[in-house]
C-alpha cells in the first residue's frame, strides 16, 4: 500500500495526454547531513524520509513523487556517499553509484553553511565520472542558516568547483527545505531536465516505500534523538507485524504495530531504553504520532530492544535487517 494523499504543491489537475507532459526521476546526492532528506520532503510536501541532525541517517533509497500540472517528479533519495568503514558502508555506497546510473537528473547537495570540503570534491569527482548526457544541478542548500554574503559566496565557490572538475552545471540553485525558499523554483527548474513521457505512479502516490519500511524508519528517527555520538549507525529497527486489533468496532479500529530496535552491543541497550525505560517511553510516544499522521489510523506500538551482535560487518545479518 503507497502512502497517498494531497500534499501541498501536488496538482490533482495534471493532464498526462498534454503534449510536453514530462516524468522521470531525479536524485540528490551529496554528503552525509546535506539536507537531502529535508529538501525531498518540502519537494514532495509531506515526510517520505526520515531526517536527523545525525549524519548519515538515510539507509533506503527512498522515493518522494511530486505532483505538478506539467509533470511527475520522482525523487530518489540516497545515502550520503562516504568513505565505508564497514560492509554496510560498501552496500550503502554501492545503493547510491547504482542510483545515479539510472537517474534522468542529479542533484548535487551543498550546504551553504559549511565550506566546501574534502567529502564534497570527492563526491563531485565521482560525479564528474557520470556520462555526460545526465544533466547535473548544483543545489545549495540550508540558505536559511547564513547571510545573502555567505551564500553569495558558496554559489560561486559551487560553480568554480565544477570548473575544476569539468562539470558543466545545468543550474546552480540556493534553496532550503526548512523554511520551503525557492523549492518551488527548484522544481521548475528540474522539470525540464526530464524525458516526455507518461506519469510512473497513480495521481495521489508520493511514495512507492512500503508502509513497514517507512514505519521502521520513523522508529529509527525518534531513536537516534538524544542519543550518544557513537549509537546512530549501530540502529537498525524491523517492523515484525502491522495487524487490525480484532474485535474493534468499525468507527475505533486500532493497528497493532511490533517492532524490535536492534543494536550491536549489550552495553548500547541502556543508552536507548533509559533510566527505568523512560527513554524507550519517549520513543515509542514520538514515533507512535507519527505513525498515525502517516498512516491514519490509531496505533498501539510494542517496541523491543535486542542486540544483533557487530550486525553491520555481519553479511548474513545486514540480509536479515533488510540491506
Amino acid at each position: 500500500m503507497n502512502a497517498s494523499s494531497t500534499a501541498p504543491g501536488a496538482d490533482a489537475g495534471h493532464d498526462p495526454d498534454a503534449a510536453g507532459y514530462r516524468s522521470g526521476f531525479a536524485c540528490f546526492v551529496g554528503r552525509p547531513n546535506a539536507g537531502k532528506s529535508t529538501l525531498t520532503n518540502a519537494l514532495v510536501g509531506t515526510k517520505v524520509a526520515i531526517t536527523s541532525t545525525r549524519p548519515q541517517t538515510t539507509r533506503h533509497t527512498v522515493r518522494g513523487i511530486v505532483h505538478r500540472a506539467d509533470a511527475q517528479l520522482v525523487l530518489v533519495d540516497t545515502p550520503g556517499l562516504h568513505k565505508p568503514r564497514t560492509l554496510l558502508g560498501e552496500r550503502l555506497n554501492d545503493v547510491v553509484r547504482t542510483t545515479w546510473a539510472e537517474v534522468d537528473v542529479i542533484g548535487f547537495c551543498v550546504p551553504a553553511d559549511q565550506r566546501i570540503g574534502p567529502g564534497d570534491r570527492f563526491i563531485a569527482g565521482e560525479l564528474a565520472e557520470v556520462r555526460k548526457k545526465t544533466p547535473k544541478v548544483a543545489v545549495v542548500t540550508k540558505t536559511d542558516l547564513v547571510t545573502h554574503e555567505a551564500l553569495a559566496e558558496q554559489l560561486m565557490a559551487v560553480d568554480q568547483l565544477g570548473k575544476e572538475l569539468g562539470i558543466e552545471w545545468a543550474e546552480i540553485v540556493p534553496v532550503s527545505g526548512t523554511a520551503g525558499t525557492q523549492v518551488e523554483l527548484l522544481a521548475g527548474l528540474l522539470v525540464p531536465l526530464l524525458p516526455e513521457g507518461p506519469p510512473l505512479y497513480p495521481d495521489g502516490d508520493l511514495t512507492d516505500e512500503p508502509e513497514q519500511v517507512m514505519v521502521a524508519e520513523l522508529i529509527r528517527e525518534a531513536t537516534l534523538e538524544g542519543v550518544r555520538d557513537e549509537l546512530p549507525h549501530s540502529i537498525a529497527v524491523v517492523v515484525e507485524e502491522m495487524v487490525p486489533r480484532e474485535g474493534r468496532p468499525a468507527d475505533r479500529p486500532l493497528l497493532d504495530v511490533h517492532a524490535n530496535i536492534f543494536l550491536e552491543r549489550p552495553s548500547q541497550k541502556g543508552i536507548v531504553i533509559g533510566p527505568k525505560g523512560k527513554r524507550l517511553k519517549e520513543v515509542g510516544s514520538t514515533s507512535r504520532r507519527h505513525i498515525e499522521a502517516l498512516l491514519g489510523t490509531p496505533v498501539y506500538l510494542d517496541l523491543h530492544v535486542k542486540v544483533a551482535k557487530d550486525w553491520q560487518r555481519d553479511p548474513k545479518q545486514l540480509r536479515r535487517l533488510g540491506f
